[in-house]
C-alpha cells in the first residue's frame, strides 16, 4: 500500500535534482507554506475526542479536510494537505473515527460528492495520529458536502477489537472491516430501509440525495477485550423508525422496539449508566429542519423517554426547528447538552441539563463571546450547530460547531452558579474558507481576498485576521480587480444568498480596500442570480460588468449609467490592459477566440482564430502584464497557457494543463514577472514557478503540500517568489522560498 504524507510540518527541505535545464519540470525548490489568517469560515461538521487521552481532539469539515488539535499550541493541524488536484474529492470528510484502545489510530471516510462526476470515496487510515495515512479505495461514493453531513458518526471502531470497523453509507448499506480498515465487505444482513427512498431527502436545489446510515454506535456493556463487541446500534435517516440493533457483532439486525417515528435520528451517544441519548429532526439538515426532538433510550428497561429541551414555537411565525446534536458528561450522566438546529426565532441555542434531562437551561442567553481571534465573527450568529461535545476529561470545556467554525467554553459550570459562560472562537489554524478571487497590487495591503459566505478581507498582516470589507456586504465576493495605474483603486462584485434588489452588487474602493462605496445601480435586466465578474481599466475610469450567461455592460460613472458592450459573445471573459486605459481584452471559452478593444471596452473585435473550446471544468482567466502594454497571458485549462503580444496566440512551452495561473513580482535582477502555474508541466502535475516567461520551470510544491483543488492563484506584486493559492476549502495558502 502506498504511504502518503500529509502536512505535519511547514517546511520540507528537498534536494534539487541535478537534471539539465531542459528537464524543466524536474527542477525543484523548497517552499514554506502557511495559511493567510482568517480563522474558521466554513462548516465544521463533526468533533471527536479520544475517550482516554486528555487533549486529543479531531475535527472534520465538509470541504476542507480533517484536523487534529495540538493541545500544547492551541492550534489545529491540517491532516489532508497532501491530497492533490486529482484527489480533491477526498477533501470532504464524511466521517471520522478513533480507536478507543489505541490513541495513535485515526480513520477518515473521505469523499465530498455522490454525483456522477465525482470519484469514489476512500478510507484514509493512520496509526500515527494523522502524520501519515494509508488509503483504501471504496467501490462507492461518499457525500461529505451533501445533506446530512453534520450527522454521525457513520464510521466507528469496535472498542473491544480495534481491527473491526463499521461504515454506514448513503446508498450502499452497512460495511465492515476486520483488518483496521484495509479491506471492506458489505453486511448483507442490514435492513433494506438504509437504501430505500425514505432514507433520502431533497436539497435546496430540489435534487434528491441519499442519506442512508448516519451513525454506528457500539455498546461495550457486554463486550470483552480482544473480541468483537456483540451489541451494535446503527441509525438510518428515515422517519419510519431508523434505529437498529445487532446482538451478534453486526451479522444480523432488527429495529429497536418502542422507538419514536415521524422523525429522523441524527446523533446517538451513550452515557455512563448505559442509557443512550438521541437527537432527531424531520430532515437531515443543514438545508432544512422544521421539527425535532431529543429522546433517552434505556436498553435495560426497553424504555423511551422524551427529554426534548424546548417546545416548538407556537407564535405561528416562521418555520419550526430541529435538534442538531446531544452530548453527555463522560463522568456524570445527569449532565447533558443539546443544540437546536435552524431555529430562526429568537435564535439557535445550546441547552444544558444537570438532572438527566428533566429540566433544561439555555446557555447562550447567559454567555459572552470573545471575538478577538477573528473579529469578523462578531457579525455572525451561531447556526448549523450540528455537533456538540463535552470534553471527557474537563466538564467545563464544551465545544459546538457552526457553519463558520468552532466555539469552545472553559467555564461551563459557571452556569450552574448563576454566572456567565465565556466562549472563545477556537479556530487557530483551522482555515476553511473558499476563496473566490485574490488580488495583490504594488500598493496597500499585500493581499485582498474575495471569499465565499463571508464576503472578503483586506489582509494587512498575513499572520492575523485583519479587516473584513466595510461598506456594502455580500455573501460572496466573486470578482476583484484594480486600476493598473492607480493600484489603490479597486472594484469588486458579489452575490447574495438571499437576493435583495436594494443591494447593488458592485462597489469600488479608493483606499486599497479599507472602505467601499456601492455603485449607483446595477445594469438593466439583472435578476440577482448567477456569478458576476467585473474588470477595471488602467486609469480606473471604466468598469465592465458581466453576469453569467448575460451580456456585458460598461459604465464610466460608477453605475449611474450603463451601456451594452458591442461585439462580445455572452460567455466571454474580459480584462483591461494594466498600462493603456483604452486597451481591453476578451476571450470566448467556447472556441478560444481572442477579442480586443481600443476604445475603452465600448466595442470589441475578434483578432485571433479560436484555439478550440476550453473544457468547462477549468476556470479561464486573462492575465495582463503589470507593466507592459499589449501583453496578456490566457489561462485556458486543458489548452495550457497562451500569450498574446500582437502577433497571435502562442502557447507557453511545457504547460499542458493549467488549473490556475498568476503573475508575481520579478526575481531579483529581472524585469520579467514571475509566472506561477498549478497544473501539468512537462508531464508532471504540481505547482510551478517560472522567472523567465516559461522557458524554465521550477516545481515549488512537494508530496506533503498539494492542497486539493486550487481555484485560482496569484503571485505577490512586491515580494519575489511569494504566491497565494485559493483552495477549494483550506482557505488562502501562501508560499515563499524556504530560507
Amino acid at each position: 500500500m502506498h504511504r502518503l504524507h500529509p502536512a505535519s510540518v511547514l517546511v520540507v527541505l528537498l534536494l534539487a535534482c541535478m537534471a539539465p535545464a531542459s528537464a524543466a519540470a524536474q527542477d525543484q525548490v523548497p517552499y514554506q507554506w502557511r495559511n493567510v489568517a482568517i480563522g474558521g469560515g466554513g462548516f465544521v461538521t463533526g468533533l471527536v475526542f479520544h475517550p482516554s487521552e486528555p487533549g486529543l481532539l479531531y475535527a472534520r469539515t465538509d470541504v476542507g479536510g480533517a484536523y487534529r488539535r495540538d493541545a500544547a499550541s492551541g492550534r489545529w493541524i491540517p491532516l489532508t494537505d497532501w491530497l492533490g488536484q486529482a484527489d480533491a474529492n477526498l477533501t470532504g470528510i464524511e466521517s471520522l473515527a478513533l480507536d478507543p484502545s489505541d490513541p495513535g489510530r485515526v480513520y477518515l471516510a473521505a469523499g465530498t460528492y455522490t454525483h456522477e462526476r465525482a470519484g469514489n470515496g476512500a478510507i484514509l487510515r493512520s496509526d500515527d495520529r494523522g502524520a501519515t495515512f494509508r488509503r483504501s479505495d471504496l467501490p462507492f461514493k461518499l457525500g461529505g458536502n451533501e445533506l446530512g453531513r453534520g450527522n454521525g458518526e457513520r464510521l466507528a471502531v469496535d472498542p473491544g477489537d480495534g481491527r473491526v470497523l463499521f461504515l454506514g453509507t448513503r446508498a450502499h448499506g452497512l460495511w465492515r472491516s476486520g483488518d483496521h480498515g484495509a479491506s471492506w465487505q458489505r453486511v448483507d444482513g442490514f435492513p433494506a430501509l438504509a437504501t430505500s427512498d425514505s432514507a433520502s431527502a431533497v436539497n435546496h436545489a430540489g435534487r434528491r440525495q441519499a442519506i442512508g446510515i448516519v451513525f454506528v454506535v457500539f455498546d461495550p456493556a457486554n463486550g470483552r477485550a480482544g473480541e468483537p463487541t456483540p451489541v451494535v446500534y446503527a441509525g438510518v435517516s428515515s422517519r419510519e423508525g431508523g434505529l437498529f440493533r445487532s446482538d451478534d457483532a453486526g451479522r444480523s439486525w432488527a429495529p429497536v422496539e418502542g422507538q419514536p417515528t415521524g422523525l429522523r435520528p441524527s446523533h446517538m451517544v451513550r452515557d455512563a449508566r448505559g442509557d443512550f441519548l438521541l437527537s432527531y429532526g424531520d430532515e437531515p439538515g443543514p438545508d432544512r429542519m422544521n421539527d425535532g426532538a431529543v429522546w433517552r433510550y434505556s436498553p435495560a428497561r426497553g424504555a423511551w423517554t422524551d427529554i426534548t429541551p424546548a417546545p416548538q414555537s407556537t407564535d405561528g411565525e416562521g418555520d419550526g426547528f430541529g435538534w442538531g446534536a446531544v452530548a453527555v458528561d463522560a463522568s456524570n450522566p445527569d449532565v447533558i447538552v443539546a443544540t437546536t438546529f435552524r431555529r430562526w426565532q429568537p435564535r439557535d441555542e445550546v441547552y444544558r441539563s444537570i438532572d438527566g434531562g428533566r429540566h433544561w437551561t439555555p446557555v447562550l442567553a447567559a454567555s459572552e463571546f470573545d471575538h478577538a481571534a477573528s473579529p469578523w465573527t462578531a457579525q455572525a450568529t451561531p447556526h448549523w450547530m450540528a455537533d456538540i461535545e463535552i470534553d471527557p476529561h474537563d466538564p467545563d470545556r464544551v465545544l459546538f460547531v457552526t457553519g463558520y467554525g468552532v466555539w469552545a467554553s472553559r467555564d461551563m459550570r459557571a452556569l450552574d452558579r448563576g454566572g456567565t459562560v465565556r466562549w472563545v472562537f477556537d479556530d487557530a489554524g483551522l482555515e476553511e474558507t473558499v476563496p473566490l478571487d485574490l488580488l495583490s497590487t504594488t500598493q496597500g495591503a499585500p493581499l485582498v481576498s474575495g471569499l465565499g459566505d463571508i464576503d472578503g478581507f483586506r489582509h494587512d498582516d498575513l499572520e492575523r485576521t485583519t479587516t473584513q470589507f466595510a461598506g456594502p456586504r455580500y455573501s460572496n465576493t466573486e470578482s476583484l480587480d484594480y486600476a493598473g495605474q492607480d493600484p489603490l483603486h479597486l472594484v469588486r462584485a458579489g452575490h447574495l444568498h438571499h437576493p435583495d434588489p436594494a443591494v447593488v452588487r458592485v462597489a469600488q474602493s479608493r483606499d486599497g480596500g479599507r472602505t467601499w462605496t456601492a455603485f449607483a445601480q446595477e445594469p438593466p435586466a439583472t435578476d440577482g442570480e448567477g456569478r458576476v465578474a467585473v474588470a477595471m481599466s488602467a486609469d480606473g475610469a471604466r468598469v465592465v460588468w458581466h453576469a453569467r450567461g448575460g451580456p456585458h455592460w460598461l459604465t464610466t460613472n460608477a453605475g449611474r449609467h450603463w451601456q451594452r458592450v458591442e461585439g462580445l459573445p455572452h460567455g466571454a471573459i474580459t480584462a483591461a490592459d494594466r498600462v493603456d486605459a483604452a486597451r481591453w481584452y476578451a476571450l470566448d471559452p467556447s472556441d478560444g477566440g481572442l477579442y480586443l478593444s481600443g476604445d475603452g471596452a465600448a466595442r470589441f473585435q475578434r483578432v485571433s482564430v479560436g484555439t478550440g473550446p476550453v473544457d468547462a471544468r477549468y476556470r479561464v482567466e486573462l492575465l495582463p502584464a503589470p507593466d507592459t502594454r499589449g501583453l496578456v497571458h490566457v489561462v485556458a485549462g486543458d489548452r495550457g497557457i497562451l500569450h498574446w503580444s500582437g502577433e497571435g496566440l502562442e502557447p507557453v512551452a511545457g504547460v499542458e494543463v493549467a488549473h490556475a495561473a498568476g503573475l508575481g513580482a520579478p526575481a531579483a535582477g529581472s524585469e520579467v514577472p514571475a509566472l506561477f502555474v498549478a497544473g501539468v508541466v512537462d508531464g508532471v502535475d504540481g505547482l510551478f514557478r517560472s522567472d523567465d516567461g516559461g522557458r524554465r520551470w521550477l516545481r515549488i510544491d512537494d508530496p506533503q503540500h498539494r492542497f486539493g483543488s486550487l481555484r485560482m492563484l496569484t503571485g505577490d506584486a512586491r515580494v519575489p517568489g511569494r504566491v497565494y493559492l485559493a483552495t477549494g476549502g483550506r482557505g488562502v495558502i501562501y508560499g515563499e522560498p524556504a530560507r
